[in-house]
C-alpha cells in the first residue's frame, strides 16, 4: 500500500482531527515503529508501520464493520429529526468515520444491523441481483399453516401489486399467535409485514437474525454492538 501522511492516517480513525494529531505529534505522544515522528506530515505505509498514541496501539483500517443489535424504537438512519438513530448508539469516533447502516430495519423491528463505511460491500449486500439471504424471527397473530408456507415459497404478489421473490417460511409454532422463521432475498419497504398481512396475519414482533454469512451475536443485548471479527469480515466479503 502507498504511504500516506501521518495526520491523515490517524485522523482516519475518527478519534482525532488533523489539527489534534499535529498537537499530539508536537507533544511527543505519538510513536511510529517505536520512534517519535519528525512531523505530522511524515509519510508511512499503514500496512507495515506500527502506530501508537499515549502508549495505545492503533489498528488502522481502510474500512470499519460494526455489528449492532438494533433495539426497537431506534431509526435505521445516519440522522433524523424525528428521533434517535442507530448512529447515536455508537461512540463519537465511529460516527466521525461516516458509518451508515447497510439496509434498514423498521423502527419497531429489532436485530442484526451492519454499519460500515464500505460502500462497495454495502452495494453488494443490498443488490437484488446478489440474492443475499436475510433471516428473521416473527411472531404473528393468527394460525400459520401449509397454505401460508406455500404462498411465501411461490413468490407473492401483494394487493398493492408489489411482486415479491420466493421466500422461505418455516413455522415454529402455530395457534392464536404463531411463530416463524422467514428468509427473504430482498428488502422492500415493510416487506415481511406486508407479506403476512396479505395472508391475514399481523406481525406482533420481528427480529432479524442474519444477513448473508453474518449472524447476530447472541451475547449482544439490544443496543449493544461490536466490530466484526476478521473471520466474519472475510466471510461477508
Amino acid at each position: 500500500m502507498s504511504k500516506e501522511r501521518l495526520d491523515k492516517l490517524l485522523a482516519s480513525t475518527g478519534r482525532w482531527s488533523r489539527s489534534e494529531v499535529k498537537r499530539l505529534v508536537r507533544e511527543g505522544r505519538v510513536r511510529v515503529d517505536g520512534a517519535i515522528p519528525a512531523a505530522a506530515d511524515a509519510k508511512y505505509d499503514p500496512e507495515t508501520a506500527a502506530f501508537a498514541v499515549d502508549g495505545e496501539t492503533l489498528r488502522l483500517r481502510a474500512h470499519i464493520y460494526v455489528m449492532l443489535h438494533k433495539p426497537a424504537g431506534v431509526l435505521s438512519a445516519t440522522e433524523d429529526g424525528r428521533g434517535k438513530t442507530v448512529l447515536d448508539l455508537l461512540p463519537e469516533e465511529y460516527r466521525r468515520r461516516g458509518l451508515f447502516p447497510v439496509g434498514r430495519l423498521d423502527k419497531d423491528t429489532e436485530g442484526l444491523l451492519l454499519l460500515t463505511d464500505d460502500g462497495a460491500l454495502a452495494h453488494d449486500l443490498l443488490s437484488p441481483k446478489k440474492h443475499v439471504d436475510k433471516r428473521y424471527y416473527a411472531r404473528v397473530s393468527g394460525t400459520l399453516d401449509e397454505a401460508d408456507r406455500a404462498a411465501f415459497a411461490s413468490g407473492m404478489t401483494l394487493p398493492d401489486r408489489l411482486v415479491c421473490l420466493p421466500a422461505e417460511l418455516s413455522i415454529v409454532s402455530s395457534g392464536a399467535e404463531s411463530e416463524a422463521l422467514v428468509t427473504i432475498r430482498e428488502g422492500k419497504f415493510h416487506q415481511i409485514k406486508r407479506m403476512f398481512a396479505a395472508r391475514g396475519k399481523n406481525v406482533l414482533y420481528l427480529k432479524r437474525l442474519s444477513m448473508g454469512t453474518l449472524t447476530l451475536d447472541t451475547s449482544l443485548a439490544p443496543g449493544a454492538w461490536r466490530e466484526l471479527t476478521e473471520a466474519e469480515e472475510k466471510n461477508l466479503k
